[in-house]
């Protein structure tokens, strides 16, 4: 996409932080993670911040396979409370494509092209190839399951285009699964998903990427946030905005297409991406290890993602 095909660019200020509280002294605490946004071209990073508290010993950037800033640190002092921030600045010019400016590719042909290694109708390189064909295998998150091939039958009746089937996923799966908090967990498959009927966002983007790829087509898992709105007459809670996910489908003659299932949409310039991979196992916003003679501790996670200027939560 061009500059003059984006949008006029909005600027966000994010803060994303993660509290957590043991009930005993820590000794050590071990943590990776992926809180940096990326830079894209529809997406700059203008300033980015990381801080640990207590003050970690060590700590090291990386760039992983997918193209995501993770950072690894470690906290060698005793501590009850643990305290990682991350603070950004972005400009982002994202424009969500109308159905008319998607190609009209055959979803089957994308499959089979996958399959035997056709450059040309993929739009792709010998590398970009090898990240296609990571994209329809299974995943730690993501089961090749009957339950989500029956489901997902009536999106890829005859020979539709793919931007058709990835229109037609998003709606089905806004439309017939209720997005209800806590219903689920990180564990939850895409068939008890559909066994129970709710889920959240996390889990409509496995669902559809399981569906994408149990028919051969390239899908990966997309990690970020998207700008909310208070109800008119309501005031922004600071704080209260969350982490969300989405998918990004390969769609030939476009890249990488990225849709919303949990608000059946095309991405816009409401979304900042922080990373993309296989599903949720490749970016968690924060894990790691610590060493207590206490338990473990639930994160409280507080996320501002505001206009510029605005006055995000301190």
């Amino acid at each position: 996409m061009t500059a003059d095909e984006r949008g006029p660019a909005r600027v966000y200020d994010l803060v994303h932080r993660t509290t957590y509280e043991y009930p005993q002294p820590v000794t050590d605490s071990y943590g990776r993670t992926t809180m940096t946004p990326r830079d894209l071209p529809d997406q700059r990073l203008l300033t980015t911040s990381l801080t640990v508290d207590p003050q970690p010993a060590d700590t090291q950037t990386h760039v992983d396979w997918f193209g995501s800033t993770t950072t690894w640190f470690g906290v060698t002092t005793a501590h009850t409370r643990l305290v990682v921030t991350s603070r950004s600045t972005l400009e982002v010019s994202r424009v969500a494509p109308t159905r008319e400016q998607l190609p009209d590719v055959r979803w089957r042909s994308v499959a089979r092209a996958v399959t035997v290694g056709d450059l040309g109708t993929l739009h792709t390189d010998t590398t970009g190839l090898v990240a296609l064909r990571e994209a329809v295998l299974p995943s730690t998150h993501v089961s090749f399951a009957d339950e989500v091939r029956a489901w997902a039958a009536p999106s890829f009746a005859a020979d539709r285009p793919l931007a058709d089937v990835v229109t037609d996923l998003v709606h089905r799966i806004r439309t017939e699964i209720t997005y209800r908090s806590g219903s689920t967990t990180v564990h939850t498959t895409q068939a008890q998903l559909l066994a129970q009927g709710a889920g959240v966002c996390q889990d409509f983007a496995h669902l559809m990427i399981a569906a994408l790829r149990l028919h051969g087509l390239p899908a990966r898992y997309a990690s970020g946030y998207i700008e909310t709105r208070p109800r008119p007459g309501r005031q922004k809670l600071r704080g209260a905005d969350a982490s969300h996910a989405w998918v990004s489908v390969w769609v030939p003659g476009h890249g990488w297409l990225d849709a919303d299932p949990t608000n059946d949409q095309l991405v816009d310039d409401r979304y900042v991406v922080l990373g993309w991979g296989r599903d949720y196992h490749d970016v968690p916003p924060l894990r790691g290890v610590i060493f207590t003679e206490g338990g473990g501790a639930s994160p409280r996670v507080e996320v501002d993602l505001v206009p510029a200027g605005s006055d995000p939560f301190v």
